[in-house]
């Protein structure tokens, strides 16, 4: 999993395709949300953001 995460952002510093983290982030913030969202007492809150 690391090994995949050192690639991406080799990738990206030799690209110069920094846009791309702001982008992943969200991408993964959502994620995170739609996981614990689903099975959290905290769910009848999230629903308006999702």
């Amino acid at each position: 999993m690391w090994q995949l995460a050192k690639e991406f952002f080799r990738f990206l510093r030799e690209e110069k395709k920094w846009w791309l983290i702001p982008l992943i982030g969200l991408l993964l913030l959502l994620a995170a949300m739609l996981i614990f969202g689903t099975s959290s007492v905290l769910a009848p809150f999230m629903y308006p953001f999702l």
